[in-house]
């Protein structure tokens, strides 16, 4: 009978999650709110993930499967399994960092490839979402969906054009934490849809201007 653990078997030690780090707080509007109601299952997850061994790029790509697949129920209708997929997307997008951080691994290039990916993900979301409420006849809804796509464009590019200038741009009203958790409710509440869109387009809005007015009068 063989040794179960000789040589060539390392057993995995599941980590404690105390040890874990509480997430990073985020300057968004529920940032500091999610970071003090999640902190135990954050930890729970972030233990249970480093002790499966998966890797930074392997939830990124995760999520940007699930983001498709999201992207796919949209189109065919099945808003709330919408729902469900795009929650288990914006999980997979909150630990990938998480675990190249505690693993070490943060790299130039892994930043670089997630944000790319958001922003494809963004973009599949709320071009499917466009697509099916204009299909719909659903015009107002369709032209709300397309005028966030372009804001939450918008909102991401300023920091990309702030952080090439070299400076730091983290605040914002409304991020990405803010516009999945108003989505995946307008998915999966009946009637939803509209108000959430309208928050998005106008909040995300707001985020656009009041990142350029931050950019605009940062000291040099």
């Amino acid at each position: 009978m063989s040794d179960a653990t000789g040589p060539g078997h390392e057993e995995r030690e599941l980590p404690r999650v105390r040890d874990m780090p509480a997430p990073r707080r985020s300057e968004s509007a529920t940032g500091g709110t999610m970071q003090r109601l999640f902190a135990w299952p954050y930890r729970a997850l972030l233990a249970l993930l480093l002790w499966t061994g998966v890797r930074a790029w392997q939830l990124t790509l995760i999520s940007l499967l699930l983001n498709v697949l999201t992207g796919w129920q949209i189109l065919e209708g099945n808003w709330f399994a919408a729902a469900v997929l795009l929650l288990g997307a914006g999980m997979a997008d909150v630990f990938d960092g998480s675990v190249a951080r505690h693993r070490g691994e943060s790299k130039r290039s892994g930043a670089f490839l997630d944000s790319v990916l958001d922003r494809v993900s963004d973009t599949i979301l709320f071009s499917c979402l466009f697509w099916y409420l204009a299909g719909t006849g659903r015009e107002l809804e369709a032209a709300l969906a397309l005028a966030t796509l372009v804001v939450s464009l918008l909102v991401s590019h300023v920091r990309a054009e702030a952080e090439a200038a070299g400076m730091a741009l983290s605040e914002g009203l409304f991020q990405r934490l803010e516009r999945f958790i108003a989505l995946i409710l307008g998915l999966a509440v009946p009637g939803a849809m509209l108000p959430a869109l309208v928050l998005l387009a106008a909040l995300g809005g707001i985020t656009a201007l009041q990142r350029g007015w931050s950019a605009l009068h940062r000291p040099a």
